[in-house]
């Protein structure tokens, strides 16, 4: 290591605020220790001189193999590297290698340990967060090291103000800065503060400083701060200060000296553009092994990264599967709906001659078939007995009910695809099928038809549905569905206008479009009504859809033409829709069809 104790960076120069004392053009000379050890600030407006103050300064230490490291905020002093093997990490791609908080303390170590200077490049981080971390680790880590090494080093800054500022909210980074300021001097830790707006630089710092450079400055606010402390003299002769021109003030010299700096001997990736190609220069490489080092921890880092991001992925198909189980729950609790469904079918189709049925439940055990004979007496001419399969025949009993042995195969399927709109297979195969995800739905089909969900195990409010359509009244079935609508809580109607309006969705969507949140059990909480209601009905893979024209299409056997199941849904729409279409506007008039029992108007 040299052992110079002195570098000289700049030459008196004559003029107001300058002294007469000592002969302009004479060299100045600053002491090496103070200048890695103290705390210093450079200011002055853009294109004052102030960066090119700095890396004379720097150009100087690494002439005498004294290290610095510099926070680049603007990407300007790579050109170091024209003469000087510096180290220049950042996030750019001209970087030597790309570096993030993770090898902050490598970096510090390599600057202190290894004797290496470093260009810490902050101007490509996207996020000015990421930024600040780097250089809270990083200067962390040298006041650390600094506290056992205790060796001169300098640690430079620029555009201090973001850092330190005078007024709003200073960051970790800030206070690890001003804690260097205060006491990083009897560790041998220095700091050097750049800043064009000494206004905005916390003035706890600027007061601290053993040395300033003053550089052309015309903005008031900033001038004041040079008449607080220089006096109204110098607040006057900082606006006319020339290129590179400043008032020199240090704590070794009583003087305040007007100099001019040296212009830098290395590439001035600063200057504002011209008109003149940019060519860049040769720049020095540094040693592959410092690289590889830095590198090893990015390789680290990146196999950290890989296995969060495996495990993250892990985690996801298991919240992924444990949302299946639930949704698999939920359809699970659907079950007993299903069934109640089917049984209700079979009930209509047996007991209602109009609905296509033979008089008899094809479900019913003989048993059973003894609750639903029909007594004389319970019925007047023509009219359907309300519990059994029993339709009058003028003044004459006759029993309509039939066995399924007596069912043809194509009665079978007709009457299984009419409950299903599917179904066209045997009813036997579809009973035993082994369950699987796919047939579930099937599979509690064929066993309702079957007889294996008894009558008892129909739920209440299915029974309900099916005694309004055996009443043999359209408008007994829209009292019905209206009922259950009205009966519905605001927050399940909304989700019901919700599957009227996209006919298919699920219970979390449906949730969200209509104003809820994301949370999943309280979106089933508000859907579950509609599925107890039978207003919508699940097809499959948590999806639902809405339910009200099949109720109807199936309560009828499928025997009403499509305007007349219109006209029923629009009337049961109107009780939960502000706004509903009259099929009828459509098409001719059918107030005097047969059956029509309601008054859409």
């Amino acid at each position: 290591m040299s052992n110079a104790e002195k570098i000289t960076v700049a030459d008196v120069s004559a003029g107001l605020g300058g002294t007469d004392e000592i002969e302009p053009g004479t060299p100045v000379e600053l002491p090496v220790v103070d200048i890695l050890t103290g705390r210093g600030f450079v200011t002055g407006k853009s294109g004052s001189g102030k960066s090119n103050t700095a890396s004379v300064m720097m150009e100087n230490l690494l002439d005498n193999n004294f290290p610095v490291l510099v926070v680049d905020s603007d990407g300007e002093y790579y050109g170091l590297k024209e003469e000087y093997e510096v180290l220049h990490v950042g996030a750019d791609e001209e970087c030597d290698i790309q570096v993030s908080p993770e090898h902050a303390e490598k970096i510090a170590s390599l600057a202190l340990e290894q004797n290496v200077p470093i260009i810490l490049d902050v101007s490509g981080y996207l996020d000015d967060s990421d930024a600040q971390e780097l250089i809270l680790e990083t200067a962390r880590h040298l006041f650390a090291k600094e506290k056992k090494l205790k060796k001169p080093f300098l640690l430079v800054i620029e555009e201090c103000h973001e850092y330190i500022p005078e007024k709003g909210g200073m960051g970790e980074a800030g206070k690890m800065l001003i804690k260097i300021g205060k006491r990083g001097r009897k560790h041998g830790l220095g700091i050097l503060g750049i800043s064009q707006r000494p206004a905005d630089v916390k003035k706890d710092f600027i007061t601290q400083c053993d040395w300033l450079v003053w550089h052309r400055l015309t903005w008031r606010n900033d001038t004041k701060v040079v008449g607080r402390i220089l006096g109204n003299e110098y607040a006057s002769a900082v606006e006319d200060l020339g290129d590179g021109e400043g008032f020199l003030v240090t704590d070794w010299s009583e003087s305040i000296r007007r100099v001019q700096f040296h212009r830098k001997r290395t590439f001035d990736a600063g200057a504002t553009p011209g008109l003149d190609d940019f060519e860049r220069p040769e720049l020095k490489s540094v040693s592959g092994n410092l690289v590889s080092e830095l590198a090893d921890i990015s390789d680290e880092k990146q196999r950290r990264e890989s296995t969060i991001a495996d495990l993250r992925q892990q985690l996801d198909t298991k919240d992924a599967t444990i949302r299946q189980l639930k949704r698999e729950l939920e359809e699970a609790k659907d079950l007993s709906r299903m069934a109640d469904q089917f049984a209700q079918a079979l009930l209509q189709r047996s007991e209602a001659p109009y609905h296509g049925g033979e008089g008899r439940n094809l479900a019913r055990d003989d048993e059973q078939s003894d609750l639903y004979e029909y007594e004389p007496g319970e019925h007047v001419d023509g009219e359907l007995d309300q519990s059994s399969g029993t339709q009058i025949q003028g003044e004459t009993d006759q029993e309509t009910t039939t066995d399924t042995d007596e069912w043809t195969d194509e009665q079978v399927r007709a009457w299984a695809k009419s409950d299903q709109g599917e179904g066209d297979t045997d009813v036997e195969a579809e009973a035993h099928a082994q369950p699987s995800e796919e047939n579930v739905d099937d599979e509690i089909a064929a066993l309702a038809r079957l007889g294996t969900v008894s009558r008892e195990e129909i739920a209440e409010e299915a029974m309900k549905f099916a005694e309004a359509v055996d009443i043999g009244t359209r408008q007994a079935v829209i009292e019905e569905l209206v009922d259950r609508v009205t009966q519905l809580p605001e927050p399940s109607l909304e989700i019901l206008r919700h599957y009227r309006e996209v006919k298919t969705s699920d219970p979390l969507t449906a949730h969200i479009e209509t104003g809820g949140d994301a949370d999943q059990q309280f979106a089933y909480s508000r859907h579950r009504p509609l599925r107890q209601a039978g207003v919508v009905q699940h097809i499959g893979r948590g999806e639902y859809e809405y339910a009200v024209p099949d109720l109807i299409d199936d309560a009828y056997a499928h025997q009403l033409a499509d305007d007349e199941v219109s006209e029923m849904v629009a009337a049961v729409e109107s009780a939960f829709v502000s706004e509903v279409e009259d099929p009828r506007e459509t098409r001719p008039s059918k107030a005097s069809t047969p059956g029509f029992m309601f008054d859409m108007d």
